[in-house]
């Protein structure tokens, strides 16, 4: 199995949140983001943010 490289780029604020959330585990905002990707319902939970953000901009 190879690997691939993600690179993201966000805010600062969703940064911060992010950190505090991973220190909050003892984890590094690396491992807390990709523990994130990987849980069962990140699918659903994706989705639902696609919809409404659709909805948003009136694009359903």
């Amino acid at each position: 199995m190879g690997t691939s490289v993600l690179s993201l780029r966000i805010d600062h604020e969703l940064l911060e949140r992010l950190r505090e959330h991973a220190a909050k585990r003892g984890m590094s905002v690396q491992d807390y983001v990709v523990r994130t990707l990987i849980r069962d319902d990140f699918d659903e939970r994706f989705q639902s943010a696609v919809d409404e953000t659709e909805k948003f901009y009136g694009l359903t």
